[in-house]
């Protein structure tokens, strides 16, 4: 389902995005450049947040435990796993 929205913003955005569409063929439309760069921000702000956590967790010794744990539990788990040439 698509929404009509109406936004306010200055030229130079309005001229980027049309530039976007029809000279780069980023998108097939304006809307197309908007959906593609707003899509593109939010993964960049889930990529932040991920590396985020992963760097907390690196300082966190109960994770760190766990994750030796597990290492050692499987350390083996590709030998016993992996072909045999």
């Amino acid at each position: 389902m698509r929404t009509k929205r109406t936004y306010n913003l200055p030229e130079r955005t309005v001229l980027a995005v049309r530039e976007l569409a029809a000279t780069y063929g980023v998108a097939s439309t304006q809307d197309g450049v908007i959906e593609l760069a707003v899509d593109e921000l939010a993964r960049r702000l889930r990529e932040d947040a991920e590396a985020e956590r992963w760097a907390a967790a690196a300082a966190d010794p109960t994770f760190l435990a766990e994750a030796s744990d597990l290492a050692a539990a499987y350390r083996t788990a590709d030998r016993e796993t992996w072909p045999r040439e």
